[in-house]
Parts: structure tokens; sequence; C-alpha cells
């Protein structure tokens, strides 16, 4: 066992860059675990800095300086999310305030109905078991408006970081997308000379970054705006609501999805029942989700590197697990970052011939 062992890490580590990767991962992976909160604001600042660097280097082709289009860039940036924060925000907040209020009504409308199934269907549905069921729900609603309460005290707390992420976040984006090529090369003459499979992981990674973040901030604006004007034109309540959720659903694919049907098809059940009204909006919705991941997906990313479904699911569910909202926005290059290391190793010696 030992000796398969041996030869395993011979072929794998042999090669000093090799190494080099490993012990880069893992010096990367321990700052994050141990000062990832300390961080954040670094790493939004760089997700944002990604997301802009694309009109940047475009309007620089028209003979603008770096400085100039970059201000000109963030400020765009500045505007449009005030201008969303204001118009969007409040309208947002209010129809999540009364659609909390009418949570009482939809839940006892929808144990009425949860009490009338054994008298509908005696022989597979009996009455102790709905009642059992509903006093186990119960008891998690009451768990969870009192998480919710003592949530929503202890984020007073964060606005102080709110406005530190309002101020330190803008400046970083200015001096991360300005002095990009400078960065670049500070943080690279930090690396060692062993560095050969680093530069082809990091290279392959800022392109699947950069097009993933693009990608999936387009894919969001466009999946939110789509269900929000269908669910508005159908005349479905808190249209608006339902349809910023289902933009942000694209965050976790195939399980956001499946998720955000729930809210939908509870509102639009408690507005309409089983009409057929509901089976149009549960129609129009499916053709919407069909319609991303089938057509606006593929478009979006296809410079991506494809991943099987299952590999997506785990590492939303490994990263988000580690890293919460961020781990979930970057499952999937981070993912592509695990198989780009795992192809890099495979071959270190041929692929050094190569170079």
């Amino acid at each position: 066992m030992l000796n398969v062992f041996e030869r395993w890490y011979k072929r794998k580590f042999s090669d000093p860059d090799s190494m080099m990767l490993l012990l880069l991962l893992l010096i990367s992976s321990l700052l994050l675990a141990v000062w990832g909160g300390i961080l954040m604001p670094v790493l939004v600042a760089a997700v944002i800095a990604y997301l802009l660097d694309w009109p940047v280097v475009q309007l620089c082709r028209f003979g603008l300086s770096r400085g100039y289009t970059t201000v000109l860039v963030l400020f765009g940036f500045i505007s449009v999310s005030i201008l969303t924060l204001v118009g969007l925000v409040p309208v947002v907040v209010q129809q999540s305030i009364n659609l909390i209020k009418e949570m009482p009504q939809i839940w006892e409308k929808g144990q009425v109905w949860l009490l009338t199934l054994p008298d509908t269907y005696p022989d597979l549905v009996q009455l102790t078991q709905i009642q059992d069921v509903l006093d186990g729900i119960n008891e998690r609603v009451v768990g969870l408006a009192e998480l919710l309460l003592s949530a929503s005290f202890s984020s007073l707390g964060g606005f102080g970081a709110l406005l530190i992420y309002m101020i330190l976040v803008p400046l970083m984006v200015f001096f991360m997308v300005k002095d990009k090529e400078m960065l670049v090369s500070n943080i690279s003459s930090l690396l060692p000379s062993e560095r050969r499979l680093i530069k082809q992981v990091g290279t392959e990674m800022n392109l699947q970054i950069a097009n993933y973040i693009r990608g999936k901030v387009i894919e969001i604006v466009i999946v939110g705006t789509v269900s929000t004007v269908t669910f508005a034109f159908m005349d479905l309540r808190y249209a608006l609501l339902l349809g910023v959720l289902v933009g942000f659903s694209v965050l976790i694919p195939y399980i956001g999805a499946a998720v955000v049907t729930i809210p939908v098809a509870i509102v639009a059940l408690f507005q309409w029942g089983l009409t057929p009204d509901f089976w149009y909006l549960m129609v129009a919705y499916g053709i919407i989700q069909a319609l991303d991941g089938n057509a606006l997906v593929p478009i979006l990313f296809s410079e991506a590197v494809s991943l099987h479904p299952v590999y997506i699911i785990i590492a939303v569910l490994f990263f988000g697990g580690l890293w919460g909202f961020w781990g979930v926005f970057f499952a999937i290059p981070l993912a592509t970052l695990v198989k780009a290391v795992g192809n890099a190793w495979s071959s270190p010696k041929e692929l050094a011939t190569e170079t």
C-alpha cells in the first residue's frame, strides 16, 4: 500500500512546479479560512473589478486613457447602482413586508386544504398524519420567526460595516481596474520561479472567472426582468419581489430554480387557486426557466468549461457551506479551478516538455 502511495506521489509531485502550485493553493485556502471575513471587502472589490474591466478595455480601444475610462465606467456603475437601490429596493422591501403580513392567511388557507385531504383520499391519507405534519410545521415556523427576529437585531451592528463597504470598495475597485497591469506584475514578482503550472492555471481561471461574473450578472438581469414583466402582465401579486427572487435564483444552478418555484406557486395558488390562471402562470414560468437553461446559458457561458450537473451541485453545496453567498456565487469557477488543477497535475512531465 505504501509503495502505491509513493509511486502516486512521485508521479504527481516530482515536478517542482507541481509542488509550488500545491503550496500556493494551501496558503490561499488558509488565508481565506482564517481571514476571510476581514478580506471580504477586497474580494467584493475584485468581483466588481472583473465586471468593470471589460467596458474599460472596450473604451480604451477608442484612444481614451485607462484612468479616464476607469473613472467614467465606475461613475456609471455607481449611478446605476444608486438608481437601482432607490427605485427597486423600497418596492421589494414593501412587497416583502406585505407578503409577510399575509403569510398567516396563506398558511391558514393551506391548513384548511390539507385537512380536506383525508375526506378526498381516505385510503391514502389519514387525519392523524395531517395533524402530525401540521404540528411539526407550526413548531418550525415559530422557531424560524424567533431566528429572523434575533437576526434583525444582530444585523443592526452591520450598519457600520456597510458604511465601510460603501467607502473602501469603490476606492479599491478604482485602483484595481486602473492599475491592473501593475498589480498583476507585483503579484507575479512574489511568486516563485517554478510557476509554470501556476501561470497555466491562473491564465485559464482569469478568463473563466471574468466570463462567469459578466455572464452571471447579465443572466440575473435578463431572467429577473423577464420574470417581473411576465408576472406583472399576468397580474400576479408581488410581481417585482418574485421576479427578483427568480433572477437571483440563477446563482444556484438547478437548485435555485427548484427552490424559487415554491414561493411563486404558493402566491399564485393563494391568489387564484387551482384555476386556469394558476396553470397559465406556471407554464409561463416553466418556459422562462427552459429558455434560460437551454438558450441563454449556452450563449452567455459558451466559453466556460463544461461541468457535469452532479459536479456543479456538489460544488454549490460544498463551497456554499464554506463561504455562504460568495461560495455559492463562485461555486462553478471554483469547481473549474479544481478541474484545471487536476488537469495541470495529470501529466506534469509531458507539459514541461511542451513548454
